[in-house]
């Protein structure tokens, strides 16, 4: 009786839980005494608690447990334990569905911000100046947005005038060919928007660009829009094309007929691939319907140079109403094309370059505008694709490319031509930083803000005051005045690197307080030539400085453990520096355990308390330990306590492995 009630239970489960053998809920089931063929083993997985469906006893199946009892009322509990688990897989699908819609809606979300981020801004500068036409009033802006927004609709009619122009069969410009793939407005907004960014953080020093450097990030980021604003435009095509009124439908010919048979085989072909797994195949597929042809560098200069030209013959500024006074009002050029001699730090000598400047009004205001910038490549709300060949992979939609090669066609090539199995492990380890999950520490950045709010000078932070410069001395006397000019040239430089600064500063706090609301996001890595891995977003990332590290942290925790615990002692030790950093780790320990009132008073006191975390050498990313570690303390079990902090593990004597590889040591 009992055999045939367990094989009426197995039966009933494996029809309850029709499971499909690819499902990733129910790989690697738990092991147990005995094997277990029934999915439900596997529910931990999928975040459900696989006691609530095991027997009291602590039986591994339902055919175990029956097996093992002689009563009539076990009858009554497997039907009780059959419609259980049928619950809670409903609520495992259930969950998985959800799941499922929100990493749709953010995957809607992170093709919007690659594909709609420079049609967003320029249909907000369109609005505006609809607004200010009809109330006839100036809106109220901020100082970098109402320039912006009076620059943009002469350079919007500019380059409107030069498409009209390049339409001409007879037209010889040399940028011709390429000028109308993008409409005017969004050209308009790439080429402000990323000569503002290059004047911002320029290593020449801030509002100086070089000429070449931006006709060549200008052509690359209009080229890059206008690939992606073609795809999407014959998408809407495509789709429009299949809704044909009924008079019409009759009407279509012979040769429209071929064509929706052809895309209608290659969709066929297309999941058919996907389905044996032999995803290479069928991208190669859908990259050959893209019949995009690329610029090449050559054209992205010259389209950059004539955007750039257009953007300085019609930028111009005017000082606020309170610095004119009673005169004529000050109408200037926004920039200007001159020569300069910079110097390069690598090959010690100086050169004379073109190079683009911008007024001092626009450089004054270059630290305001960070909020306002549009940064195309930011964290990604998703996971990246994986990397599988040199521009496959990272962003679904914005081009990327596994190794900066910065123009050099021969270092291209050379990856182009790599056989695939030496990339694959190359290729595995981007992927692996790719899927790191992180998030922003709202705890520290909300310290951060209040420090830059009340004007920085604290945690390494620069002082958003400039230096004031010195006066002429009335005197006659030329050594004093020769010594008066050096002061004078040493102010404007400091001042020139507390700008810059500052710039900087603002920027990756812009890209932090719009990822602080995000549960979690990702950074697509990619190779520089000598193989080193770096995130592809450049401002905010945990390669960066101190400021950067502190605002990071992991976004999936994981209980400390007692190892873990001591990893965090250790870890504060090291950021706190000073000499700390060099003792044994029991050493290290015992000072973090020596300045625990210090540590839960920068906790809970950042900024009225003691400020002990301001001693550190990195005090950003101590304030986050300290405050991750006096929270484990606190808890009646500190090692169960969910940390989210990167503990920094680093190799020794690197050098020395080095010498001892060009030597060829043989490891005995």
């Amino acid at each position: 009786m009992w055999t045939n009630l367990a094989k009426r239970a197995s039966s009933t489960l494996r029809n309850t839980f029709r499971v499909s053998s690819l499902s990733p809920r129910f790989c690697k089931p738990q092991t147990s005494k005995t094997i277990n063929p029934y999915p439900f083993q596997a529910f931990p997985k999928a975040g459900v608690s696989r006691s609530k469906f095991l027997f009291y006893e602590g039986f591994s199946s339902v055919a175990e447990a029956i097996e093992s009892t002689d009563t009539e009322d076990d009858y009554d509990e497997v039907q009780k334990l059959l419609q259980q688990m049928a619950k809670a897989e409903h609520k495992v699908d259930n969950s998985s569905s959800s799941s499922s819609y929100k990493y749709k809606l953010l995957k809607r979300r992170q093709i919007k911000s690659e594909t709609e981020a420079w049609a967003e801004a320029a249909r907000e500068y369109e609005e505006l100046l609809e607004d200010m036409r009809e109330q006839k009033l100036a809106p109220n802006l901020p100082y970098m947005k109402s320039l912006f927004l009076g620059w943009f609709e002469p350079l919007r009619n500019a380059i409107l005038a030069d498409q009209e122009l390049c339409k001409d069969s007879k037209c010889r410009m040399s940028h011709a060919p390429y000028f109308n793939d993008l409409p005017a407005d969004m050209m308009a907004v790439v080429t402000m928007h990323k000569l503002m960014a290059l004047l911002m953080t320029n290593t020449n020093g801030v509002g100086t660009a070089r000429v070449i450097q931006a006709a060549c990030q200008i052509g690359e980021a209009v080229e890059n829009e206008a690939r992606i604003y073609q795809f999407m435009k014959r998408e809407k095509e495509n789709k429009s094309s299949h809704v044909v009124p009924v008079e019409q439908r009759g009407e279509l010919t012979e040769e429209n007929g071929e064509m929706d048979k052809k895309q209608s085989r290659l969709r066929k072909r297309v999941a058919a691939l996907m389905k044996k797994q032999k995803k290479l195949q069928a991208m190669g597929i859908v990259r050959g319907q893209d019949d995009w042809k690329a610029w090449g560098q050559e054209a992205q200069v010259k389209v950059g140079s004539r955007l750039m030209q257009l953007l300085i013959e019609t930028a111009y500024i005017q000082p606020p109403a309170n610095l004119i006074g009673d005169g004529p009002p000050d109408i200037r050029p926004a920039f200007k094309h001159t020569l300069k001699t910079l110097s390069s730090e690598s090959q010690k000598e100086t050169r004379r370059y073109g190079v683009i400047e911008c007024d001092p009004l626009v450089q004054n205001g270059l630290e305001k505008s960070a909020r306002h910038m549009v940064i195309p490549y930011m964290p990604m709300l998703v996971p990246p694709i994986n990397w599988t060949g040199y521009d496959k992979g990272a962003y679904l939609f914005l081009p990327s490319y596994v190794m900066r090669v910065h123009g050099a066609k021969q270092q291209r090539e050379a990856v182009k031509r790599a056989p695939k199995s030496q990339l694959d492990p190359v290729f595995e380890a981007l992927n692996t930083l790719g899927s790191t999950k992180w998030r922003v520490n709202k705890r520290v950045l909300c310290v951060i803000d209040q420090i830059w709010a009340n004007g920085g000078r604290l945690a390494d932070l620069v002082d958003r005051e400039n230096v004031p410069e010195p006066k002429e001395p009335d005197t006659k006397d030329e050594a004093e005045i020769r010594k008066w000019k050096w002061k004078v040239k040493a102010v404007k430089k400091e001042n020139n690197e507390r700008h810059s600064q500052r710039c900087d500063i603002e920027l990756k706090l812009a890209v932090a307080r719009k990822m602080k609301d995000e549960e979690g996001f990702y950074y697509p890595h990619n190779l520089d030539f000598r193989g080193r891995a770096y995130p592809m977003h450049p401002y905010l990332n945990h390669l960066g400085s101190d400021l950067c590290r502190g605002i990071l942290e992991f976004s999936e925790g994981r209980p400390l453990g007692k190892s873990g615990l001591c990893w965090l002692k250790i870890h504060l030790a090291n950021l706190y520096a000073g000499g700390v950093d060099k003792l044994s780790y029991d050493g290290r320990i015992e000072f973090t355990e020596n300045h625990l009132d210090d540590i839960f008073d920068s906790a809970d006191r950042p900024l009225e308390g003691k400020r002990w975390w301001l001693q550190a050498e990195d005090p950003f990313q101590c304030l986050a330990a300290c405050t991750n570690l006096s929270e484990a303390l606190r808890s009646p079990t500190p090692e169960t306590t969910i940390s989210h902090m990167p503990v920094h593990q680093d190799g020794s004597c690197n050098g020395l492995q080095h010498y001892a590889a060009l030597g060829r040591d043989k490891v005995k």
